[in-house]
């Protein structure tokens, strides 16, 4: 039976600052890799991001969404399936969300001045959801670990940037809460040596069609060595 494998956490050079890929050559990375779909997931406005905070709330969000616009443009062209994402900060702790698009962004220039708490909350009511990306992550900007389980909907127990401990750190902790899984590479370049992310037994339609198959129990977290 065929499986469809789909990234779920890249960044784009475009839009990323830490990122060292153009959205164009992501796509194609991923399709010759044999991938089906790809969630192009840039850090936000509250990330390390290349978007200055000088333009207005809908310059900030146009030029955010650059990176998303010109991997689905280059997608048309080789037959990738691209879905839209972000990955939101707060102080070092980083949400990957889903299941909402730029015109909401657009309708929210509140998003920045809300809380962690408010802005899960607003997600979730809104018909997206929260993965909680590499939970326990240490570095030397991150003053804390945060875990909010009744905030979110997925844990992403593999990334690929993260050390074995914290990865299964992160899935002792997702069982332990009986939270989802969720799986994503956290991709930056092309010279990754492994890869991480979801597959289930059919094609993905839209980004809300992923989070019916998570809600359903259809997606499977994977590992694949390059």
């Amino acid at each position: 039976m065929q499986v469809y494998k789909y990234e779920t956490h890249t960044h784009t050079s475009l839009v990323s600052r830490c990122s060292r890929i153009t959205p164009e050559n992501l796509v194609r990375y991923y399709k010759k890799l044999g991938y089906s779909g790809v969630f192009i997931t840039d850090h936000f406005l509250n990330g390390n991001t290349t978007v200055s905070k000088e333009l207005s709330w809908q310059d900030q969000i146009h030029r955010f969404c650059d990176g998303y616009d010109k991997a689905f443009k280059e997608s048309q062209k080789i037959g990738l399936d691209v879905f839209f994402g972000l990955e939101y900060s707060y102080e070092g702790t980083d949400f990957l969300t889903y299941g909402l698009d730029k015109q909401w962004l657009l309708d929210h220039p509140d998003l920045l001045t809300l809380s962690l708490g408010e802005y899960c909350d607003l997600v979730r009511a809104e018909g997206g959801i929260i993965v909680h990306a590499h939970p326990f992550r240490e570095d030397f900007y991150i003053d804390m670990i945060r875990l909010i389980p009744r905030k979110v909907d997925a844990i992403e127990v593999l990334n690929a940037g993260r050390t074995d401990f914290e990865n299964d750190c992160a899935r002792q902790y997702a069982d332990t809460y009986q939270l989802k899984l969720f799986a994503g590479t956290d991709t930056h370049h092309d010279q990754q040596t492994i890869l991480h992310g979801i597959q289930l037994k059919r094609r993905l339609e839209n980004e809300r069609d992923m989070i019916q198959a998570l809600n359903l129990g259809e997606i499977e977290v994977f590992s694949q060595l390059i």
